[in-house]
């Protein structure tokens, strides 16, 4: 029996589907390993940047090489570079502090450094830290997530604030976003709402990387700016997710545990500006959203939406601790199928529009937290008058393409 023409070119197509994924996985994987981290090449160089210099370095566990060695331990190792002092940010340098905490000030048993307690510090008593462990220039190497509300990005701008004022080099070492660095996504921050989670204007899902943002900050936010270097990355593209990188995860916090995490993050953290779960106690922080009462028609309501790339399933869970502790509660799990096609903070704002519509619990925390979050008051009150999805987003585009050409003048990588 002979196929039918419409066979022919289905099976056709599907060929070259699958040649073309097939060839697009064999690239990535040719690739992989082939980045070079901003750390990876400062060790290759010799540390000539640090050549004569004390230096104390601001990191946290994500300051790791690619065979999983602490950069601290290698640089106390080698005497090369002169390593004096280490800064600890929230959770600590060693990553022992659960959220909103940190390790204090404590000599490290591996090297005997001292470590310095940065979190919740900034300008002069930061600047006094800096003076008071005698180093010449403070490095920073932190893993980001891409998020303005994830607070390792304004430990560094209160860091080079802080070095400025105590006269020190600042050195910035620079790593993978690993949700890409494609677009800026998401409302900008409005200065009157500045806060830890967020201390200058920049878009929600800022699209940079940590020495990208170093620049924007020095060029744009500081009253003055530091002497400030950057060691760029080598072999890192702007479009590559983190698994291209070759390099292993280390969660850069508690409720970070994967890079798949990070995907969902700049959206689904705005949960934590509401009464439901953010999946905080759950072996899926924001991926799993939900509160008691909450039923399958939440779940219903937001995959009707047909959001690009992202699917949404009706989950039961019960969270170990934070919200709902020890309660089985009912929501969604977010399950991202096209991450190229996926965008975060539309649909972090289509599950805050959708869980309002189907569930007559819901609530804003009473301190409007969502405001700090989102960086204004304009998603809360438009959601409340009951806006959806695209009028919400709509909302914020003229600012959003303000900061895309800001930021473009900073961008370092292809």
């Amino acid at each position: 029996m002979r196929p039918s023409r419409r066979a022919v070119i289905t099976t056709a197509t599907a060929a070259a589907v699958s040649a073309t994924s097939t060839a697009s996985t064999a690239s990535a994987a040719q690739r992989r390993g082939h980045l070079r981290t901003g750390f990876e090449r400062l060790a290759h160089d010799g540390y000539a940047l640090l050549d004569g210099q004390k230096a104390g370095i601001v990191t946290n566990p994500t300051g790791i090489t690619r065979d999983a060695r602490h950069i601290v331990d290698v640089m106390h190792s080698d005497d090369r570079v002169e390593l004096t002092a280490v800064f600890g940010p929230e959770h600590g340098f060693r990553g022992t502090a659960q959220a909103g905490g940190s390790e204090g000030r404590y000599d490290d048993p591996a090297t005997g450094l001292p470590v310095y307690d940065t979190y919740l510090k900034s300008g002069r008593p930061l600047a006094d830290v800096f003076t008071a462990s005698g180093v010449d220039t403070v490095v920073f190497d932190i893993q980001d997530v891409g998020a303005r509300f994830y607070t390792y990005i304004w430990t560094l701008y209160d860091c080079m604030e802080a070095a400025r004022i105590a006269g020190k080099r600042f050195v910035v070492l620079d790593r993978p976003n690993p949700v890409t660095g494609r677009a800026a996504l998401g409302p900008v921050l409005h200065r009157e709402f500045a806060t830890f989670v967020g201390r200058q204007p920049i878009a929600q899902a800022h699209g940079m990387t940590v020495a990208e943002l170093a620049r924007l900050f020095n060029g744009e936010f500081l009253a003055d700016p530091v002497p400030l270097r950057t060691v760029t990355m080598s072999g890192w593209r702007r479009s590559e997710f983190y698994d291209a990188s070759g390099l292993p995860w280390v969660p850069p916090s508690p409720n970070m545990p994967t890079p798949e995490t990070a995907l969902v993050y700049s959206g689904t953290c705005l949960f934590e500006g509401t009464n439901l779960s953010e999946g905080r106690g759950t072996t899926r922080p924001f991926e799993l959203l939900g509160a008691e009462g909450v039923d399958r028609r939440w779940a219903a309501a937001a995959n009707e939406l047909a959001l690009p790339g992202v699917r949404f399933r009706e989950a039961y869970f019960a969270p170990t601790f934070s919200k709902f502790q020890g309660k089985t509660i009912g929501g969604v799990q977010v399950h991202v199928h096209d991450r190229a096609a996926f965008d975060p903070v539309r649909t972090g704002i289509a599950l805050l529009v959708t869980a309002k519509q189907v569930w007559s619990g819901f609530a804003w925390r009473p301190d409007n937290w969502i405001d700090k979050l989102t960086g204004s008051a304009r998603v809360r009150t438009m959601i409340d008058a009951g806006a959806g999805t695209e009028e919400v987003v709509a909302g914020w585009q003229e600012d959003l393409a303000a900061f895309r050409r800001t930021r473009r003048a900073y961008l370092l990588y292809r």
